[in-house]
C-alpha cells in the first residue's frame, strides 16, 4: 500500500507558485495602513462626530440624530434638496454627453489608422488636468467681457448667441455640465476603445453576412457587448458627480453663483464646515458627510449588482 504524504498549506502555496503569506502581508501592510489612516478612520470619525453636539471644537454631549434632523428641516433642508437636485442634473447631463460622445469617438477611432494615437492623446489630455485649473481656464474663456467664446461668436456674426454663460441662472448649470463632460470625455472613450478592441470582428461580419446594416450590426451585436464598459462608466461617473466640488468652486465660487443656481452638495458641505457661524458646525457637517457617503455608497453597490446580473445574462 502506497502512503501519500499530506501537503501542508505552505507546501500547497509553493506548489501553486504563490509566495509565503508573510511576503504578501509585508507588501499589503503599507497600503492597508494608508487606506485605514486616510479612508477608514475619517469615515468612522465623521460618524462619531455627527452623533454629538459641539461648541466650536469642543464636544459637549451626545446629540443622537439631532444633527441629521437639522439637515432636512427649515432653510437648510431647502438648500440640501436643491443642491441634491443639482447633483442629479450634473450626473444625468454629464453621463448623457460624455457617454454618447465618448462612444462615438471610440467607434470612429476604431476604424481610423492615420492620426489615431494623436487624437486619443488630445481627447485624454483634459482628463489629466486638475479640475481647479480647468475651471479657472473656462471661467476666463466664458467671461462676458473678454471671454474667447463670446468673442468668437461675435467674430462670425453670431452676436445674438453671446451670453453671460456662467452669470445667467438658466445657463450656469448646463454650462458647467458641458465643461465637466468636456474634461472627462477621454475616460469613457478609453474604456470603450478597450472594450471594442476585445470584441472579435467575426461577430459583426456574421451580422453583415446575414444582411444587417452597419447601424443594425452595431445596435444588436456591438452595443450589447459594451454593457460592462457602460456600467463601469455609469458607476464611476455617478460617484464623481455626486462628490463634485472643485470645478464648481473654481467657476462659481463657494456660494454656487448665481443665486445658488449651481449649488451642489460638495459646496454645501464646504460652507457648513468652514463658513458657518453656528457653533455646532462640526456635527452638522459630519452628518452631511455621512448622509452623502451612505447614499453614494448604497446606490453604487446596488447599481454594480444590477450591472453584474446584466453581464451574466450576456454570457
Amino acid at each position: 500500500m502506497v502512503r501519500t504524504e499530506r501537503l501542508t498549506p505552505a507546501r500547497r502555496r509553493a506548489a501553486r507558485g504563490l509566495p509565503p503569506w508573510w511576503v504578501l502581508a509585508a507588501f499589503l501592510l503599507p497600503a492597508v495602513a494608508l487606506y485605514t489612516l486616510f479612508i477608514v478612520y475619517p469615515l468612522f470619525s465623521a460618524l462619531q462626530y455627527s452623533l454629538y453636539s459641539w461648541q466650536g471644537t469642543q464636544r459637549t454631549g451626545f446629540a443622537g440624530w439631532d444633527n441629521f434632523a437639522h439637515l432636512f428641516s427649515g432653510v437648510y433642508g431647502d438648500r440640501l434638496w436643491r443642491a441634491f437636485g443639482h447633483n442629479l442634473a450634473f450626473f444625468g447631463g454629464t453621463m448623457l454627453v460624455q457617454t454618447t460622445v465618448g462612444l462615438a469617438f471610440a467607434v470612429l477611432l476604431r476604424g481610423t489608422r492615420t492620426g489615431r494615437r494623436f487624437l486619443q492623446t488630445a481627447y485624454v489630455l483634459p482628463h489629466l488636468v486638475s479640475p481647479i485649473v480647468v475651471g479657472y481656464l473656462w471661467s476666463l474663456m466664458l467671461s462676458p467681457q473678454f471671454g474667447a467664446v463670446n468673442a468668437a461668436l461675435r467674430a462670425v456674426g453670431l452676436d445674438a448667441l453671446a451670453r453671460p454663460w456662467t452669470g445667467d441662472p438658466a445657463l450656469a448649470l448646463p454650462t458647467l455640465i458641458l465643461v465637466n463632460a468636456w474634461q472627462w470625455i477621454g475616460f469613457p472613450m478609453l474604456l470603450f476603445s478597450a472594450a471594442l478592441a476585445a470584441i472579435p470582428p467575426a461577430y459583426e461580419e456574421a451580422a453583415r453576412v446575414d444582411g444587417a446594416s452597419g447601424w443594425q450590426a452595431f445596435r444588436h451585436v456591438t452595443l450589447p457587448l459594451l454593457v460592462p464598459a457602460i456600467g463601469i462608466v455609469t458607476v464611476l461617473t455617478f460617484i464623481g458627480n455626486m462628490n463634485v466640488l472643485d470645478l464648481v468652486y473654481a467657476m462659481q465660487g463657494s456660494q454656487g453663483a448665481p443665486a445658488g443656481a449651481t449649488d451642489v452638495l460638495g459646496l454645501l458641505f464646504y460652507r457648513t464646515a468652514f463658513n458657518n457661524p453656528d457653533p455646532g458646525a462640526i456635527g452638522q457637517a459630519s452628518a452631511l458627510a455621512v448622509v452623502m457617503f451612505v447614499f453614494i455608497f448604497g446606490i453604487s453597490i446596488a447599481a454594480t449588482r444590477v450591472l453584474r446580473r446584466g453581464e451574466a445574462r450576456l454570457r
